[in-house]
């Protein structure tokens, strides 16, 4: 079993800060998935797009923005009124959104979206009323409020191509993407909207490019891409920045990108 890296040398903080910086800016917005949440002003409206742009980021980032532009198009870019409305009811459920990411889907996270909204003024609220910041792991006790909720309003089923259901293993990684958009604010990239859960408590989304740069940097000893490497890893991270782990998920998705 491998061990548990315990420090950050200064030459990989100093590399580690330097790349962060270089992405977290304006101008990486616009070809990430950050822009859809970002363009709307009214917070449910940023908390549908960014929660269901982030579910669909898996592959490429240009078929992600071509997919999540589609999406919105669909709610005629005023999500909060079409999920009230139930406008997805009417949806082709064999219809294709992303990948394995059907009609069937974005309805069945929409109608549980909508219950939550009946009950709570925002997802926010939501979280804030299930003391998900006080957690430990505020992300996966999210999910495992959100499913309780979905499943409630669905027939008792669950749907992992929305939220992931193995929540002792999964990383998570979508849920933590959306969340660093929701909660980090330093104004540049991530919007900073929510106050249900502290920016200390984030975790980075792990995803295959991201592990591979945190192993290859000698952050990262285990080889699964699962929940205790996320653990660990963010574990790494704070012990340089407690109070903002996240901001270093520009640097694992920026190293060896070109500027």
């Amino acid at each position: 079993m491998a061990g548990i890296i315990t420090e950050i040398s200064p030459e990989i903080r100093e590399l580690l800060d330097s790349e962060a910086r270089r992405i977290n800016r304006p101008e990486f917005i616009d070809s990430d998935p950050v822009q859809f949440p970002r363009r709307f002003t009214k917070l449910q409206d940023v908390e549908i797009a960014a929660l269901l742009s982030a579910i669909i980021a898996w592959g490429k980032r240009t078929m992600i923005c071509r997919d999540a532009e589609r999406m919105l198009a669909l709610m005629d870019h005023d999500p909060y009124n079409y999920v009230m409305d139930e406008g997805y009811e009417d949806l082709d459920p064999g219809k294709n959104i992303h990948r394995t990411f059907f009609g069937r889907h974005f309805r069945y996270f929409l109608r549980g979206m909508r219950e939550i909204y009946r009950r709570y003024e925002s997802l926010d609220e939501f979280a804030a009323a299930h003391r998900v910041g006080d957690t430990e792991a505020p992300a996966w006790a999210l999910v495992e409020a959100m499913q309780g909720v979905m499943c409630e309003v669905n027939g008792g089923e669950t749907c992992s191509q929305c939220l992931p259901v193995n929540l002792q293993a999964t990383a998570l990684k979508r849920v933590n993407m959306a969340l660093r958009w929701l909660v980090r604010d330093d104004g540049i990239v991530d919007m900073g909207l929510w106050r249900s859960i502290p920016k200390s408590k984030l975790f980075i989304p792990l995803d295959v490019h991201a592990g591979n740069t945190a192993r290859s940097l000698g952050l990262l000893s285990r080889k699964a891409n699962d929940r205790r490497s996320v653990e660990q890893l963010t574990g790494l991270l704070r012990t340089i920045r407690p109070e903002d782990p996240a901001f270093y998920d520009f640097a694992l998705f920026g190293i060896g990108i070109g500027e």
